[in-house]
């Protein structure tokens, strides 16, 4: 027989949002994270000239789209490295980072992928609980030792919503120390309105083991194109950017992008949109009886335990797709208004079941 790595009988595949559908054909996918907009004229323009030439290579460089996020963000060009998506971009990091001996600190629960990207790296994860549904940062730095290469803070957290602010984010980096690189994971930076939350670019700037990474998937709505970056300084970028595999980020990707950013402001109406349907989500959850943390992200957290699954099978009955964590929760993305409506009608169904919290 073939032979393979040993740690991938121990890993877990991936799970991504599913869809689903309902006896009456009712379909609401509200399990992955995504945009319920489809991409702008101007963007599918732009995908339209490009596909003229896609029998050519893409730029492996994607000189232009660095240039465009170089300009959109005032940081040096080469503090920019690039991905298929910012989960291509941290295994990136990982591929220059981590090696058998190595340690990488994360929160848990947060996004998925960390634990499988770190496994394959050959690195050893080290998981530190949240505290309130959030980054518990004091706990994070104390488990810092001289074998740690990478910490991920992923803020807002997935699939929590929760995010950590100036302060104790700042006496966190304070603490880590200069040769261990720290991923500030803002794949929902758009979505934040709570000012207290920091932006990451303004903490990498004085701070050479600082990076920010971020994803053109979700406010953006590219998520059908892949397309992530990393923003550090260039020791970091430079790591980052030597382990892309080449021409991963294709050309039809590099056209929306750019043509993302020349949109800004509509695209910025879109999320809102969003930012207000979130609020009125949250509002009906708890008007319901639901715990439900402060969100800074594009969806809602419910803490549900051994109930998840049946949860996620009573959604699932009205077309509802969620996406469940068994035996912990289920994170529900915001989806147009009819979308949540739907959902907000299940909640409210499944919630007199649990009984008093």
């Amino acid at each position: 027989m073939p032979r393979f790595r040993a740690i991938l009988d121990t890993m877990p595949a991936y799970k991504p949002g599913k869809a689903v559908v309902s006896p009456d054909g009712r379909s609401y996918k509200l399990s992955s994270n995504e945009s319920p907009f489809g991409p702008l004229p101007s963007v599918v323009e732009a995908i339209g000239r490009a596909a003229t030439e896609i029998n050519r290579y893409p730029d492996p460089g994607a000189v232009r789209l660095t240039e465009a996020l170089a300009e959109r963000y005032g940081v040096p060009y080469d503090h920019i490295a690039l991905g298929a998506g910012s989960v291509a971009v941290a295994q990136q990091i990982l591929e220059a980072a981590g090696e058998p001996g190595a340690e990488v600190l994360y929160a848990w629960r947060s996004f998925e992928a960390y634990p499988l990207l770190v496994g394959l790296s050959g690195a050893t994860p080290v998981e530190v609980p949240l505290r309130d549904e959030t980054h518990d940062l004091d706990a994070m730095a104390d488990a810092v030792t001289p074998r740690t290469r990478v910490i991920f803070v992923c803020n807002p957290n997935n699939p929590t919503g929760t995010a950590n602010r100036t302060e104790e984010l700042t006496r966190f980096l304070d603490r880590v120390p200069e040769s261990v690189t720290v991923i500030l994971d803002e794949a929902y930076r758009e979505y934040v309105r709570d000012a207290d939350v920091p932006d990451g670019l303004t903490l990498y700037r004085e701070r050479p083991n600082v990076a920010v990474l971020r994803t053109f998937s979700k406010a953006y709505g590219l998520a059908g194109l892949r397309v992530g970056y990393l923003i550090g300084h260039e020791p970091v970028a430079a790591a980052v950017r030597k382990t892309l595999l080449p021409f991963a980020v294709n050309h039809l990707a590099q056209a929306a992008a750019i043509a993302s950013l020349q949109a800004e402001d509509e695209l910025q109406e879109r999320v809102e949109t969003v930012i207000k349907e979130r609020t009125r989500v949250r509002e009906a959850l708890l008007a319901q009886g639901w715990t439900v943390p402060p969100t800074e992200a594009n969806f809602v957290w419910l803490r549900l335990g051994e109930r998840t699954m049946e949860f996620a099978g009573k959604c699932a009955e009205v077309g509802v797709a969620v996406r469940p964590f068994d035996g912990e929760g289920a994170r529900i993305s915001i989806g147009d208004s009819e979308a949540n409506d739907v959902f907000l009608a299940a909640a409210e169904a499944f919630r007199p079941s649990l009984g008093e919290d």
